[in-house]
């Protein structure tokens, strides 16, 4: 699929949900749907004390989402667009390759995703392998993303994360996956950063540096304070002002490096420098500077079959339980507590620059698509000059 086609297939469903953001109609399903399957984690990173819960409570392992339940929940949901894995550290489900075959067959989805820490680069390799295999025999060729994390080049990385030795394995994980990209070309790679005031001086620095990997694209998310994360009132976040002069040299970095990409990372690229500015904006003037669909273009599953608007609001807005709703989420979706939840966020209860969110936001705002298309346009247009400077060099 090209980047046209890919927008081109969510226009009715950005259509429903802008009429259900009005009220004019009933949620739709969801064409996000991010799954945190475990919360267990082997890191100990300063910005997120989801590996805590663990370490005190080791028993909450067996209160997760079983394979027949997720089955269950996924059959009842239906087809969706993006389907997101989350964690803790996804891989360490040994049924990690299972849950994506159920989406696979359930929900449909034109792109996968996943993010690591990359602590264990044979076990993220031979999951990976796994997960393609699945795919290529059910005859899905959507785009499966992995994403290692890479919060500092070297020793700072390892302090970060809390593990000695992570960055090295991060260089394995990544070269590793490259090596399955070579077998399986629907598989991207990217690598992620997480900006925290550890590492906010450093950034432009971690992302130059990511821009020489060999990854499809990268990414970044600011450090916030979650209920999911379990670090409420830790000093993690950049400041605006430290965060808008951070997102000016990204954006800089995104147009030197999108060259030669394929499709699908020209239009991420694309709406990540659109994702930039308003991310920006909101830290700056605290309120919601576009419409929130949380709650309706996404939901978020987390580890025990409770459905959130998003990971932002958690625990502390949740929408209801899959469990008690017999494993049946439209039941959960189209409850009195989902209808509860949604007017919380379009009261603009809250405002956060979440970049899961952010994209689908940005797909159901015009103005801000233009954006993102005139940045496609300008994509293509620097790559066929470049590529005519080229061949007059040749000539």
């Amino acid at each position: 699929m090209n980047a046209s086609d890919y927008l081109t297939e969510l226009l009715p469903q950005i259509a429903a949900a802008k009429l259900a953001y009005r009220g004019w109609r009933r949620a739709p399903r969801p064409f996000t749907l991010t799954f945190s399957v475990t919360n267990a984690c082997q890191s100990r990173c300063q910005t997120c004390r989801i590996w805590e819960l663990y370490r005190q409570h080791p028993e909450r392992r067996a209160d997760e989402l079983t394979l027949d339940e997720i089955e269950r929940v996924f059959a009842s949901l239906g087809r969706v667009y993006f389907f997101n894995v989350s964690g803790g550290e996804p891989f360490l489900r040994d049924d990690l390759a299972d849950i994506f075959e159920l989406a696979l067959r359930h929900l449909t989805p034109r792109v996968l995703h996943s993010p690591t820490n990359a602590l264990a680069p044979q076990r993220v390799e031979a999951a990976t392998e796994r997960v393609l295999r699945r795919m290529r025999e059910l005859g899905h060729d959507a785009p499966l993303t992995i994403k290692p994390s890479l919060d500092g080049i070297g020793a700072q990385h390892d302090a970060i994360r809390g593990v000695p030795g992570n960055f090295e394995r991060v260089l394995e994980t990544l070269e590793r996956l490259k090596r399955l990209r070579a077998r399986y070309p629907n598989l991207h790679v990217e690598v992620g950063t997480v900006i925290s005031r550890a590492n906010m001086g450093d950034v432009e620095a971690i992302a130059a540096y990511a821009h020489t990997l060999g990854i499809e694209s990268y990414r970044h998310e600011i450090a916030e304070q979650r209920a999911e994360f379990f670090n409420l009132g830790d000093p993690i976040t950049p400041t605006p002002e430290e965060y808008a002069a951070l997102t000016r040299a990204f954006a800089r970095q995104i147009r030197e490096n999108v060259a030669g990409k394929r499709e699908l990372a020209q239009l991420t690229e694309s709406l990540r420098l659109v994702y930039y500015e308003y991310a920006a904006r909101i830290l700056q003037e605290g309120r919601q500077v576009l419409p929130c669909y949380a709650g309706i273009t996404n939901a978020h599953i987390n580890p025990y079959g409770q459905v959130w608007p998003c990971c932002v609001l958690g625990y502390d807005q949740p929408m209801g339980e899959l469990r008690e709703a017999g494993y049946d989420f439209m039941r959960v979706w189209h409850s009195p507590q989902a209808d509860v939840v949604r007017a919380y966020i379009k009261a603009g209860n809250c405002a956060c620059p979440l970049a899961n969110q952010a994209y689908s936001n940005i797909l159901a705002n015009p103005a801000a698509m233009a954006k993102a298309v005139g940045n496609l346009v300008q994509f293509k247009i620097g790559h066929r000059r470049d590529a005519e400077n080229a061949e007059s060099k040749r000539g």
